[in-house]
């Protein structure tokens, strides 16, 4: 039996690459693959999923797929390796993102767009979670580079949401004011500081009783707290809650409570959030940047990439436009649910095999 083995630098399990690896795992297993899954670091509650890639002995007809969005020694081991690889790009931040807030990050992801290129040339096939991300790969020396997104299974947003959350969210609902959510990690990519500024246009113009929840773990805590700093300066301290990382069914009590999905995030690979939000049922409002297009489709108001897709009061009559045209709202939910639909997991691990299957 030929195997497939799967190699990633941090396995978190929580977050997309983590569920899209262990989905993975099970669609190779299921079409008949040996698979595994080796890590460099791997968070506790998922470790007994994982070994250290140390321990990764390859045997002739194995392939190896690395999952690639940060740097690591994996890439060199790679490079050494018999066996054919296979790249699954998630996406490299650009380092100018975090060059004036955290210079380790950035050095970081700086040394893992080295390694993206050094491994063009040992990579026998490479996936990538959207077009966005594909033609990265083929201006990095990737002969060919095919899509293949990330696989989700949606059907973990219908369980139940805490009930101590519902409930807190249920008392702040009825004292009114719609509530504003965006989920991503805090970094200055995602541009949560544009959502804060929105925010507040759209509380003086609009609505003085909304609130906003930026949900995600912090990449920068500079950056965080120049959120916290930015939000006070503009008066709406106390309306803007960031929670950090919350666990999964408190993030459903927050999808569940949100009336509008809010990005002006200026780099995104594809943004598994905002199929959360459309499965959810909460109408998206999105800036048009990277593959942030491909992932909403006709499913979300999309604004423009540059120039007025970021101006505060643009974005904030945006909100109000989706939140009070009912019509629009509802077009936008019906569209937003079609568009989950192409990508469940039924899909991607199809899409997954196919390509595989083409490239063996």
């Amino acid at each position: 039996m030929s195997a497939v083995h799967q190699l990633l630098p941090v396995f978190a399990g929580g977050d997309a690459i983590g569920h899209h690896v262990l989905h993975t795992r099970r669609v190779l297993r299921e079409a008949g693959f040996e698979s595994e899954i080796f890590v460099e670091e791997a968070h506790p509650a998922v470790r007994r999923h994982a070994r250290h890639y140390r321990e990764l002995r390859p045997r002739p007809g194995d392939r190896l797929l690395y999952h690639l969005s940060t740097g690591s020694p994996m890439a060199a081991f790679l490079a050494e390796q018999e066996q054919p690889v296979l790249v699954y790009y998630h996406n490299i931040t650009p380092a100018s993102f975090f060059a004036r807030w955290e210079p380790v990050a950035a050095a970081n992801v700086a040394r893992a767009r080295e390694e993206l290129r050094k491994l063009a040339s040992v990579t026998r096939l490479a996936m990538a979670n959207s077009e966005y991300s594909a033609r990265e790969l083929r201006d990095e020396g990737y002969a060919e580079a095919v899509v293949v997104p990330v696989m989700v299974d949606f059907a973990d947003l219908d369980a139940e949401p805490d009930a101590v959350a519902t409930t807190r969210l249920r008392r702040a609902a009825e004292r009114g004011g719609s509530r504003w959510l965006f989920v991503g990690r805090l970094a200055p990519n995602k541009c949560q500081h544009d959502v804060i500024g929105a925010f507040a246009a759209y509380r003086a113009l609009f609505d003085p009783a909304a609130r906003l929840c930026l949900v995600g773990g912090t990449t920068s805590p500079a950056y965080r707290r120049a959120l916290v700093q930015l939000a006070d300066e503009l008066g709406v301290g106390a309306a803007v809650e960031l929670p950090d990382t919350v666990p999964f069914p408190e993030l459903l009590a927050e999808y569940r409570a949100a009336d509008v999905f809010v990005s002006l995030s200026e780099h995104e690979g594809f943004c598994v959030p905002l199929l959360e939000a459309m499965h959810c049922g909460v109408p998206v409002v999105a800036r048009g940047t990277s593959a942030v297009p491909e992932t909403v489709g006709d499913a979300g108001l999309v604004l423009p990439e540059g120039g007025t897709g970021k101006d505060p009061v643009v974005v904030a009559t945006a909100v109000r436009r989706v939140l009070h045209d009912a019509g629009l709202r509802a077009r936008l939910v019906a569209a937003g649910r079609e568009r989950v639909a192409r990508y469940s997991l039924a899909e991607t691990g199809r899409r997954f095999l196919e390509v595989l299957g083409a490239h063996g």
